[in-house]
């Protein structure tokens, strides 16, 4: 039975990505939130199944903010919530198993949260950032890679910028553990989870 693990790590990796804008925004830049655009993000995950391949999955409802001053980016704060139920694997059944209480839980657990403690440079347009993230009732601290892809303005005049955020999890530490061993050894589903976010984020702008 294909089934996947806890990947809804993935989405803190959304949050993750938004801390970075505070290092790449013009100096003259005084505090802003950027808001992550759902519409033209997404949180994609992939892990191992029966140790010959591996499947792919997303979670299709997330939000995101991050206040930051570009002077003091160290001093951003991220914060992103999850829909554990938007999980989509695109097998229906698969979907189901992954929300029920051997995965996500998601009738007790609803929501995975991210809250960033720490953002570091890690080489250009590169960052390390770091953060509590909160899955199956469990917080630990995750570190992923957040690149810078610039910034842009669109056609009707909205600031955006653009992120990619690369990492691994072990879905094991947040309590989710179910697999099964197979005949000739391995595991059903891996414990290892890849994380790929692309993330584009909207500059809200101050009320006049």
């Amino acid at each position: 039975m294909k089934t996947l693990p806890r990947l809804a790590t993935a989405s803190a990796a959304v949050a993750f990505a938004l801390s970075t804008a505070a290092l790449s925004l013009p100096a003259a830049a005084q505090t802003a939130t950027w808001a992550v655009d759902p519409i033209h993000s997404e949180v994609s995950f992939r892990v191992k199944h029966l140790v010959i391949s591996k499947v792919t999955g997303k979670f299709k409802k997330f939000e995101g903010t991050i206040a930051a001053d570009p002077k003091a980016p160290a001093a951003g704060t991220v914060e992103l919530k999850i829909d554990v139920a938007s999980v989509d694997t695109s097998d229906e059944k698969r979907d189901a198993h992954l929300k029920a209480p051997d995965f996500f839980d998601a009738a007790k657990f609803p929501e995975i949260t991210f809250k960033s403690t720490k953002i570091a440079p890690a080489g250009q347009d590169v960052y390390d950032v770091t953060g509590n993230l909160t899955m199956h009732g469990v917080t630990k601290p995750v570190t992923l890679s957040v690149r810078a892809n610039g910034f842009a303005k669109d056609p009707w005049g909205n600031e955006r910028a653009g992120f990619e955020v690369t990492g691994k999890l072990n879905r094991q530490d947040f309590g989710v553990s179910w697999s099964k061993t197979l005949d000739g050894g391995g595991a059903v589903v891996g414990d290892e989870v890849e994380l790929q976010i692309a993330v584009e984020a909207i500059k809200k702008v101050a009320a006049k």
